[in-house]
């Protein structure tokens, strides 16, 4: 009993001491649901957007599909998302059989810096080139492209990714893409550039339906308050039910956090000036739920002092 003990003993150390020497690390954290791994992962895919002109929605349907939602053994022992191999890589390495058996795939050190790795694979290589000249908006003509460059075998890749984007509605996360012609390339940012931002620091105020917020000040843009508070520009798109094109007035009221699906005052009478819209940043209330609750669409007109309700009725 003791030596059978003991010789198991001894070959878990041995098996401890091959995966050590193969430089197998723990895996990554495990996204259990595609739902999860949009949210961890959706801001830095706008990132990427914004400095390589490659649509956000793009990026997380490839990172969805080619790490199995971050579930895959590339995402979780090499932090690799995208799949892609070790061609002209002088990094660490991770093995797993694929078109061939036992090919290199790139290990990184983190899920983002696969994200930018997969940013730098696209854009430095003449094959995608023609792929920047599509409208950063048309996610259906570069998924068709990657397809044509050859970034996977899958004859059905191009329609993979498009229903993945449609499915999720990941087409939302390219609507930064107008504010990315306004970010300051590296030669702007000077010590003038850099003054100015000190000087649009904002008070975190509270709003009384209990969400962070700021008003807009001089100077701001959206990118620049999304770059103060470490957001993406998705973010602050979506928190404030913003649109391309919207401009950022002084004394606007922006989110920090999602606005809630309920709030304390019953309704709302209507004043001249007011739109659906504002009637949510003024409350703090979902545009959502105050279509819903007056059984109206983010079109209808308001009359002056008709009523807007906003909480749920008890009938």
């Amino acid at each position: 009993m003791y030596y059978k003990l003991s010789l198991f003993k001894f070959s878990i150390l041995i098996f401890s001491a091959f995966i050590f020497k193969l430089g197998i690390s723990q895996p990554a954290e495990k996204y259990n649901s595609r739902e999860q791994y949009i949210e961890k992962f959706s801001s830095e895919a706008v990132n990427q957007m914004v400095q390589y002109k490659i649509p956000a929605s793009i990026t997380l349907a490839q990172g969805i599909l080619e790490s199995s939602n971050g579930n895959s053994e590339l995402a979780k022992y090499g932090n690799n998302h995208f799949g892609i191999k070790c061609h002209n890589w002088e990094g660490e390495g991770i093995y797993q059989d694929d078109d061939a058996k036992n090919e290199c795939f790139r290990k990184y050190s983190s899920a983002l810096e696969s994200f930018q790795d997969h940013s730098l694979f696209l854009s430095k290589r003449s094959r995608y080139s023609f792929l920047f000249n599509l409208k950063l908006e048309d996610y259906k003509a570069w998924a068709k492209g990657l397809k044509k460059a050859g970034y996977a075998t899958n004859p059905q890749y191009a329609n993979i990714l498009i229903s993945l984007i449609e499915k999720h509605e990941l087409y939302q996360f390219d609507k930064s893409s107008l504010l990315a012609k306004k970010i300051p390339t590296q030669k702007q940012n000077t010590k003038k550039d850099l003054k100015l931002k000190k000087q649009n620091k904002h008070s975190v105020l509270k709003h009384q339906n209990n969400i962070k917020y700021i008003t807009a000040i001089s100077g701001d843009t959206f990118y620049s308050l999304a770059n103060e508070f470490e957001m993406g520009l998705w973010q602050i798109y979506k928190y404030n039910n913003l649109e391309k094109g919207d401009i950022l007035k002084i004394n606007d009221i922006i989110f920090l956090q999602p606005k809630r699906n309920r709030c304390n005052v019953k309704f709302h009478v209507v004043k001249k000036g007011d739109n659906i819209k504002s009637i949510s940043q003024l409350y703090g209330l979902k545009l959502k739920k105050i279509l819903k609750r007056n059984d109206i669409s983010i079109e209808d007109s308001l009359q002056i002092g008709s009523k807007v309700y906003l909480k749920k009725s008890k009938n």
